[in-house]
């Protein structure tokens, strides 16, 4: 009996607890699994396994850090781009040279955990009417974002981007909406187009922005869906749907700029803390989760491995009076970034600066103003950093992708980022097949109707 790694990923009965220091926050029995023949048969069992699917997203292999640091790796030109790897895992080492192997085993663990933790909500969707309804709407809606999330990681990593060729017939990953529990010849899906896999993305989180509530602890909420939706507009070239999502999260009141200083935990902090300019966030304590980020940013001294080092190529990019380039740290040589210094800081997915320069963007390249100017936006951006405020002849759209960069440097956007926008990575065209994962080789065996990436 062949096995699509793809699509089951291991039972989604088995649950493990995305659990805190501050386990009140859930209403929940804290268990680690719950068996088949007693899954799923109350409200708390379908809450416990919702708690799963967070588990799962937080994966070290996931949102836990290492898709945002393949962004980085995949964006960078080797020895004279913005980052340095000095590592030895031949995963990442593959991807920052962009030499990728069709075995590479960090492209495995992402699509097997992503495919595992989509799953989770597929089973927690078909299950709804366990929970009162009252919570349905709530809980439909956090499951929703979860695999949208993960739907548009996989097809940003593992197919063209949206704006190479024709959406409708590049492959792109494959689409399961319904819970897979049985392996046979059925579980043998293909790949979905890249447009229909927008499609659902699109269809999920905006069902998502709808049904979830404006305050939810740390766990998705309407601004979080909102702004994952505006990062799915702006990567498909939709500037007036991206414009619009992004001042929605903006407007709301919900979240606001924090000092620079304030912006990312600092290493006083044991455990992290979700600031006021946090949409979203993946949570670490030091009970619970890996900041993977901390691992391959962070030095030996705070926890990390130091293999990953910032370039002067990066740093030069700064202007003498922003206060970004403080967030940076000499460590006996090499320097480092602060923003993962803290190895139980929480890994912030979203916030609110990419939202003022989303909607900045979107709004300059259709010459719009939903909100406010995208000269206003990029100078609030500039005056938290304590930067010289740019002229309205200084907004063009090389100053604002320039801007874009330096707030949101190694926090997942760089390599999609380059793609929608068609640069180039040193003498890589920025849809060189060297910048797409390969299929993983377990899943091309074993599923006969998956095709490979061009290349592998």
């Amino acid at each position: 009996m062949k096995t699509n790694k793809s699509i089951i990923l291991a039972s989604a009965m088995t649950v493990s607890l995305w659990l805190t220091a501050c386990n009140n926050q859930l209403d929940i029995k804290p268990v680690n699994s719950v068996a088949t023949s007693q899954a799923l048969t109350t409200s708390d069992d379908l809450k416990a396994l919702l708690v799963g699917a967070y588990d799962g997203l937080s994966s070290v292999n996931l949102y836990g850090g290492d898709i945002i640091r393949d962004s980085e790796l995949l964006g960078t030109v080797p020895a004279t781009g913005d980052v340095l790897w000095t590592g030895t895992f031949v995963a990442p080492q593959q991807i920052y040279t962009k030499n990728i192997l069709v075995n590479n085993g960090q492209a495995d663990v992402t699509w097997t955990d992503a495919y595992r933790t989509i799953n989770i909500c597929n089973t927690v969707l078909a299950n709804l009417s366990l929970v009162s309804t009252a919570d349905q709407p709530r809980i439909e809606g956090e499951a929703k974002f979860i695999r949208a999330s993960l739907y548009f990681e996989l097809v940003r990593f593992f197919a063209k981007d949206y704006s190479d060729g024709d959406p409708n017939a590049n492959p792109g990953v494959p689409l399961v909406t319904t819970p897979t529990a049985v392996l046979d010849a059925n579980s043998n899906i293909p790949r979905s187009t890249v447009a229909a896999v927008y499609t659902q993305v699109l269809t999920d989180l905006t069902d998502a922005e709808a049904k979830l509530p404006a305050s939810n602890s740390f766990f998705a909420t309407k601004g979080a869906a909102g702004a994952q939706l505006s990062r799915v507009y702006l990567q498909k070239a939709d500037y007036p749907n991206a414009a619009n999502a992004a001042n929605r999260v903006i407007t709301s009141k919900a979240y606001q700029l924090v000092p620079i200083e304030s912006v990312f935990d600092t290493r006083e902090f044991v455990n992290g803390a979700n600031t006021a300019e946090t949409i979203f966030a993946v949570q670490i304590t030091d009970q619970d989760g890996i900041n993977d980020l901390n691992t391959f940013y962070g030095s030996t001294d705070t926890g990390g491995r130091g293999d990953i080092e910032i370039t002067e190529t990066f740093l030069n990019q700064f202007a003498a009076n922003d206060q970004r380039a403080t967030l940076f740290y000499d460590d006996g040589g090499p320097i480092r970034t602060i923003k993962f210094v803290n190895q139980y800081g929480n890994i912030q997915v979203l916030r609110l600066a990419e939202m003022y320069l989303t909607r900045a963007e979107a709004n300059f390249r259709a010459g719009t103003s939903v909100g406010d100017s995208p000269l206003n936006d990029i100078n609030l951006i500039r005056a938290r950093a304590g930067a010289t405020a740019l002229t309205a002849t200084q907004v063009t759209l090389a100053n604002i992708l320039k801007e874009r960069r330096l707030e949101l440097a190694f926090e997942g956007t760089y390599i999609h980022d380059l793609k929608r926008t068609k640069t180039n990575v040193g003498t890589l065209a920025y849809n060189s097949p060297k910048l797409i994962l390969p299929i993983p080789l377990r899943e091309i065996t074993t599923n006969s109707a998956l095709i490979q990436n061009a290349g592998y």
